[in-house]
């Protein structure tokens, strides 16, 4: 593995931890040359899972734009790097088993699926999510959608 620091590929695994029910390794890495400490990841790769658009056209699923949408609901919220980290394998694994028939998930299913485990986790990242998902042009959205999580 390359250091992205100083770009040696003389490292050691420090820690391996199993995430996501088995399916990827979060690895600790130490360079040898300069002892930049960085994370890896290994992930299974399946066959592409796609995201069906509202107009009908697929995407694949990229989990680095969850992770973003994510990362910008929870931003400056207590959440832990750990916690979101799960937070995106949880939601990749719930989609990737509604989709596993024709290994495709609707875009509508996959953020009704991100906003419902957001609103166990932090229901401010919640609304900040909803509020972008859903459109809210005015205030009177943000309170309906506060009164409907809260009840």
């Amino acid at each position: 593995m390359r250091c992205p620091h100083c770009g040696s590929h003389d490292d050691k695994v420090i820690e391996s931890r199993t995430l996501a029910n088995g399916d990827a390794i979060r690895r600790r890495r130490e360079c040898s040359g300069c002892g930049y400490r960085f994370t890896s990841y290994e992930r299974t790769e399946d066959k592409q899972f796609m995201i069906v658009k509202k107009s009908g056209r697929r995407e694949p699923f990229e989990r680095a734009k969850l992770e973003r949408g994510i990362g910008r609901a929870l931003e400056k919220r207590p959440a832990t790097r750990e916690e979101q980290e799960n937070l995106v394998n949880d939601i990749e694994d719930s989609a990737a088993i509604l989709g596993k028939e024709n290994n495709e998930i609707d875009a509508a299913d996959l953020g009704e699926l991100v906003l419902e485990k957001l609103a166990a986790l932090d229901k401010v990242a919640y609304i900040r999510f909803a509020s972008v998902y859903r459109h809210f042009e005015d205030l009177d959205q943000f309170i309906k959608e506060i009164q409907r999580v809260n009840i």
